[in-house]
């Protein structure tokens, strides 16, 4: 647990993290006198960075634990602030949200979209962009995350410089080199590597937002190519407050969570 004690009576919302916004809304609910956040983490990245308020790591074991959590913990709002590509955590946030009764409020930033310039083609799934890349680029910057990096295996006839923050676990492209970095990175730094290795064609999920946007506006000066998959469908209905940045979600968490 880490950040100052909350005041007596604060109200406990769970944020779901391990993004720029799930730290900048941690911080922002810290703030309010009557909230107390409490950021769940997945565990994937060894050394995640300071996140204020409580904090716990690891998952829940699906939806009906993560329900027993809620009620449990007397947890008054739930906010899914995670990676828009984390599926499985988002759906079983809907549903746990649903049978406890807790008001969910999904943190979702805007996607990326075309402008003057870029060269897209966008890929239904991982396995759809591994089938595409060939077509595309014989040198490849694979942005992807280092656990979407298996489902390139196959590819053998494109070189990929895979980058993530940690080291990517089970099969890898048999022609690849592993870079080891964390962001987000400058446009200068982009356009420089995209040169020095002669990448010509960017594989990339679309994530939004700002933080990782440089190596697409890199990719459309140098006139590279950029192979983006198509973010999987986001829960939606009844007791779900869908919002675009973190000040909104800090609105919603006041009116649900008073």
């Amino acid at each position: 647990m880490t950040g100052a004690q909350p005041a007596p009576g604060a109200a406990p919302v769970l944020v779901l993290g391990g993004t720029t916004e799930g730290r900048r809304l941690a911080a922002a609910l810290a703030a309010e006198p009557g909230l107390r956040p409490i950021t769940s983490l997945a565990g994937r990245v060894a050394a995640p960075g300071a996140v204020a308020g409580d904090v716990r790591v690891g998952g829940f074991g699906g939806a009906d634990e993560l329900a027993r959590w809620l009620v449990a913990h007397g947890i008054r709002a739930v906010v899914d602030a995670t990676h828009p590509f984390a599926a499985t955590i988002s759906r079983h946030a809907a549903a746990a949200c649903a049978v406890a009764g807790v008001p969910l409020v999904a943190l979702r930033r805007p996607g990326w979209t075309a402008g003057p310039g870029d060269r897209w083609t966008w890929a239904a799934d991982l396995p759809d962009a591994a089938r595409r890349l060939p077509r595309l680029g014989r040198r490849a910057l694979l942005a992807i995350g280092r656990q979407e990096a298996r489902a390139f295996a196959g590819v053998t006839g494109t070189w990929c410089l895979i980058r993530a923050i940690d080291p990517p676990t089970g099969p890898l492209p048999p022609r690849h080199e592993l870079l080891l970095a964390r962001g987000p990175f400058a446009l200068a730094d982009e356009r420089r590597l995209l040169r020095r290795r002669a990448i010509d064609v960017v594989v990339t999920k679309d994530a939004g937002g700002d933080a990782t946007r440089a190596k697409l506006d890199a990719a459309r000066e140098l006139a590279v190519p950029v192979l983006i998959v198509r973010r999987p469908a986001a829960p939606d209905g009844p007791g779900i407050t869908t919002v675009g940045s973190v000040d909104a979600a800090v609105a919603a968490v006041r009116a649900l969570a008073p």
